[in-house]
């Protein structure tokens, strides 16, 4: 659950990449098998629409894929990148691939299938104005139009309504675009150029999934009600228990979430399209009476289903072989309004019938390298594995990524060969291979929906299986033993030839000082041994060199020291880059949660130059972590020793070394004995220290009481980054060691501050008032009291998002907030 250094990296280098060819790593079980039998006979497909990871009802997911047997999938039009993270520091785009994963491994479980829009979670936002002030209204609806013209839904269902009844302004966002595309789907007037590769689509209804929580029901009796507390004998678990293992993949979130069997009831409110009267599809024909003629293929799949033998799975291929060419010879009348859609379902069940011929013949197919990296444009070697473990299967291996094979495989016996590959750009996630606003991530309209990247290194294995030709996609992979697990997988990471970490990814450079920023070097490409870097010019900053030679011999890592000084009267922040080959330099960052496989991506390595006018007298500070931010190593950067604490560090004794104890973002949410923590602070306090407790959640809370005297936590905030702030400029707080104005409140990023206090004791000053436009001001985001000799600080604002990001004003009122004006 860190970010890994350099020298680790080499020796475990992964990236999470799409798998689209059925997983190779085991074989399906008979049940499953039988599962997936089952749902050749369904043609129905339902669309769950919200704004992030976590919005979707999985419950509901695992009933309409399992039990109804319906093509379900979910589409949230973001990562959760502007959220919070219950089990490290990483936030913004870190996030957004840490809950993308964790989706991935929701729809593994409940069997959805899972989407996203080019949508960027911005943080929380109150109004779906603001929503589409970030998101761009009409990108957005082209890219759910796309979506619904690609997948075909029969139902589209919401999980929020279109007005504040929906809470966060991406909900409202959500509904609002979910309404809009249902409308331009059908439109052939709507997004005319995506009709060159897609058909308008109009699915049958538009509804919305109401709920009671949150303290609010939405919930009626006149609203269409279903049953989906059902239990699978084939499963072996309700679908309340599925729902609960996938909705507890949401780990930074903290949504562990409790089983749920018999009876459950889901609530449906019709928005647009046909009204449902009893069920969710209504109207909608789901068996092969969809496309006309196919009683064959019908009873090609009945025959299938009751001949099924789970003990001896291959006999039924000869029966798959046949289903398929039927499938496959099955044409569209081309003029019918339904031909789109007849196709459409035609391939959909061609690639279940694939899938279940390879699973019934038992067909294992590997692709491995020994190494966990390579380097882009570079030939690599990978390893070939395939065997047929079902016995009476005639499987021939013809060729591999179009080179003959030819070798007939034995029950049982292991096939091995060896070829080469390569991939002609690094493995970079692909919604982060262009700059992205502040609401968008910016890529072609053809990858909108993917999870992750599409086109890994891989490896297509041609086998005739009963003389039925089948292809299987495998992704090139690591396979490795690990002592305590055995072995695993690891995706291919694709380096570039050059990579360059700074020492911090700001620079807080004093008016007519120098800061010295220290760049490592490293070189994966060995064929290349040097390498010529410039370094871009930044107006108002002097440089001490405009570009840096690099000549690696038989070294792989070289460091450079490059030093920055502000030279115009007023400089501002400014990006400092650089660039190889007229490309700007990336450095490697790998993301490893346990829950999750490691995830690695390519950030442009920059540096903010930023001019600071800071005073302070700190230098040693305790530090009690919470759930987890980077304000340790951002005061580190200011010249402030951090000491990590535990609960054991506490005693009065050991407290009176800081000049100050911090509480990390959370600390009252995961600490279990914080009460005690609370007394054993108080009492540091009352000796002259100072304690400075950052936000907590109001739920779920370890102590009664947070500070020396009372306070309520709520659920206001301030999303505005740019909100006006009113300082009482006479609280000493706000004036020793620097002068805090409004000036010091611009340039913060992504909201002022979360989870107000409310309910404040009158021995507390509260010197800052914010609000977000159309709202009364606030005073709950700040808290001193002074108390015996010393300072007790509560503050709801975001300084874990606004100190690693390097902001000028909010180094300096921390700083502020740490000394004691005693």
């Amino acid at each position: 659950m860190r970010i890994l250094t350099h020298y680790i990296l080499l020796l475990c280098l992964f990236i999470v990449q799409q798998q689209d060819a059925v997983s190779q790593s085991r074989n399906k079980s008979a049940s499953e098998i039988q599962q997936d039998l089952q749902k050749l006979d369904k043609l129905g497909s339902v669309l769950y629409f919200a704004a992030h990871p976590d919005d979707e009802n999985t419950r509901l997911i695992a009933w309409l894929a399992q039990e109804k047997k319906y093509r379900t999938g979910y589409l949230s039009l973001t990562r959760g990148d502007g959220g919070q993270n219950l089990l490290g520091t990483d936030l913004g785009i870190d996030l957004g691939l840490i809950r993308t994963q964790e989706l991935l491994a929701a729809r593994a479980i409940d069997k959805g299938e899972q989407f996203f829009s080019s949508a960027y979670d911005f943080g929380f936002s109150k109004t779906h104005e603001e929503t589409f002030q970030f998101w761009d209204h009409e990108a957005a609806l082209r890219e759910a139009v796309w979506i619904i013209r690609k997948f075909q839904p029969d139902v589209i269902i919401t999980r929020f309504p279109p007005d504040r009844r929906g809470g966060h302004g991406h909900h409202q966002a959500s509904a609002i675009l979910a309404h809009e595309a249902f409308l331009a789907a059908a439109d052939k007037n709507k997004f005319p150029e995506q009709l060159k590769s897609l058909n308008v689509w109009q699915a049958k209804r538009l509804i919305w999934n109401t709920a009671n929580f949150g303290g609010q029901n939405n919930t009626s009796d006149d609203q269409l009600k279903v049953d989906i507390g059902h239990y699978s004998p084939l499963l072996g678990e309700s679908y309340g228990e599925i729902a609960s293992k996938s909705r507890s993949q949401h780990k930074t979130q903290g949504f562990g979430a409790a089983s749920s069997r018999g009876t459950a009831i889901e609530y449906f409110e019709h928005v647009a399209g046909s009204p449902a009267r009893e069920t969710l599809m209504d109207e909608v024909e789901t068996s092969w009476k969809r496309i006309p003629n196919t009683a064959n293929i019908q009873q090609l799949i009945s025959e299938l289903n009751r001949d099924f033998q789970p003990s001896n799975p291959q006999q039924s291929i000869d029966d798959l072989i046949a289903l398929r060419k039927a499938l496959v010879s099955r044409s569209v009348d081309t003029k019918s309004s339904s031909a789109s859609n007849q196709k459409y379902w035609l391939e959909q069940k061609k690639k279940e019938v694939d899938d279940l011929i390879i699973a019934c013949a038992g067909i294992w197919a590997d692709a491995v390298t020994p190494q966990g990296h390579q380097v882009a444009n570079r030939p690599f070697a990978v390893q070939l594995e395939a065997i047929v473990r079902n016995p009476g299967v005639q499987v021939e291996l013809v060729a591999v990524n179009g080179n003959p094979i030819n070798a007939v495989l034995q029950t049982n016996s292991m096939w091995r060969g060896n070829t080469q590959t390569q991939s002609n750009k690094i493995s970079q996630p692909y919604w982060l291979v262009e700059p992205h606003t502040l609401g968008k991530f910016n890529f072609p309209i053809e990858s909108v929906g993917y999870p992750t990247n599409p086109d890994y290194p891989k490896a297509t294995f041609t086998f005739k299986i009963n003389n039925q030709t089948i292809t299987v996609d495998q992704q090139v992979r690591q396979r490795f033993v690990d002592p305590v697990h055995g072995e695993l997988y690891a995706p291919l990471v694709v380096l570039p030839a050059l990579t360059v970490k700074s020492s911090s990814d700001f620079a807080l450079v004093k008016e007519g000082e120098e800061q010295s920023i220290q760049l490592t070097f490293s070189r994966h490409d060995e064929a290349i041994k040097q390498f010529e870097v410039q370094i871009e010019p930044i107006p108002g900053w002097q440089l001490s060199q405009q570009s840096i030679q690099l000549n690696f011999d038989n070294e792989s890592v070289l460091s450079r020291t490059i030093k920055v000084k502000a030279t115009a009267a007023r400089a501002t922040k400014a990006l400092l880059r650089l660039k190889y080959k007229g490309e700007p330099l990336r450095y490697i960052k790998t993301l490893t949660y346990n829950h999750i496989p490691s995830l690695t991506w390519f950030p442009i390595t920059e540096v903010a130059c930023q001019p600071i006018a800071l005073e302070h007298n700190i230098r040693h500070v305790g530090y009690l972590a919470g759930a987890g931010d980077l304000v340790p190593e951002s005061l580190q950067q200011i010249g402030i020793h951090v000491t990590p604490l535990t609960d054991k560090d506490l005693s009065l004794s050991n407290l009176q070394k800081f000049d100050a104890v911090v509480l990390g973002v959370r600390y009252y949410n995961i600490a279990k004995d914080a009460g005690s923590t609370v007394s054993k602070l108080m009492e540091y306090v009352q000796q002259g220290g100072v304690v400075v407790t950052q936000y907590t959640v109001n739920s779920r809370l370890t102590a009664d009481k947070l500070g020396p005297y009372t306070f309520s936590l709520g659920r206001a905030r301030v999303t505005e980054e740019d909100a006006p702030v009113s300082l009482d400029t006479n609280d000493p707080t706000l004036i020793f060691p620097n002068k805090i104005g409004a000036e010091d409140f611009e340039g913060w990023v992504q909201e002022r501050g979360l989870y107000f206090a409310e309910q404040i004791d009158k021995n507390y000053r509260t010197p800052l008032r914010m609000n977000d436009k159309g709202e009364q001001p606030h005073a709950g985001s700040l808290l001193i009291a002074n108390y015996g000799k010393g300072k007790f600080v509560y503050t709801s604002l975001a300084f874990f998002r606004q100190l690693p990001a390097g902001v000028p004003g909010a180094y300096r009122l921390f700083v502020n907030l740490l000394t004691n004006e005693k």
